[in-house]
């Protein structure tokens, strides 16, 4: 049996990068979204590449729908077929409301909500007609509590809740399943910025006392692509260590 096929965007970060390896562990063959290719993402390509997995790579920024109606082309015409899809990519513009410019604002929500729109809707057709998929959405604990300096942030990751659940209701009857997962404060090369003071301050508030992995977050992941989780949809789980408690 031909594998399936697992669309991720921004693949080329922490999180991205642990879901590739996770979903290619687990049987999937993979399309892989980023908008340049860099050094440590062709490696990353090269690493994933052999006999029991075929990697795709799709350039392409999901702020344009243009960008992402071709990339679901190109990944329907070399494999046939979408399975998965991981709206995994985001941006940040973290700035206080005061000195938030409309610009930041507005570059957040296209990237982080309208993206996961664009893809979603493209996406859903094929799925639709094939009568079974999964659609992963990364969504965020400042989605749910929300966050000072991060305004623009939650705003999206809140609206990709919503739409989460919208989505749900909508592709249910086609055995579509929609899920959101929402993280918490994760290992990546943004918070490898941080101050080791300011690590302490985000572990005093985290009920298991520790920053999460990115791998915490591709088992999830995982388990949502796959058919265990073939009666759950519209959910929104998040890997936080107890933040949202």
């Amino acid at each position: 049996m031909a594998n399936k096929v697992a669309l991720i965007t921004g693949a080329a970060g922490g999180i991205g990068t642990a879901i590739a390896e996770k979903l290619k562990s687990e049987g999937f063959d993979l399309a892989l979204n980023v908008r340049t290719v860099k050094p440590q993402f062709k490696e990353l390509v090269e690493r994933l590449s052999d006999e029991s997995c075929h990697v795709q790579v799709v350039l392409g920024d999901i702020a344009r729908a243009e960008d992402c109606k071709r990339m679901v082309e190109e990944v329907i015409e070399e494999q046939g077929q979408i399975d998965v899809l991981v709206n995994n990519a985001g941006i940040t513009r973290d700035k206080l409301v005061m000195q938030m410019s409309e610009a930041d604002f507005e570059d957040v929500i296209t990237t982080n909500l309208n993206g996961a729109f664009y893809l979603s809707k493209y996406v859903s057709r094929y799925m639709m007609k094939r009568r079974s998929g999964r659609i992963i959405n990364m969504a965020s604990v400042v989605g749910l509590h929300g966050n000072a300096g991060q305004a623009n942030y939650a705003a999206a990751k809140a609206g990709l809740v919503g739409m989460t659940k919208s989505f749900a209701k909508e592709f249910a009857s086609r055995n579509i399943l929609v899920n959101a997962i929402a993280p918490g404060f994760i290992e990546t090369p943004m918070t490898e910025k941080l101050t080791e003071q300011v690590k302490d301050k985000i572990k005093a508030e985290i009920p298991l006392g520790k920053i999460g992995e990115p791998s915490d977050v591709a088992n999830l992941t995982a388990f949502l692509a796959g058919d265990e989780s073939r009666y759950i949809t519209g959910q929104v789980i998040s890997v936080d260590g107890g933040m949202n408690i």
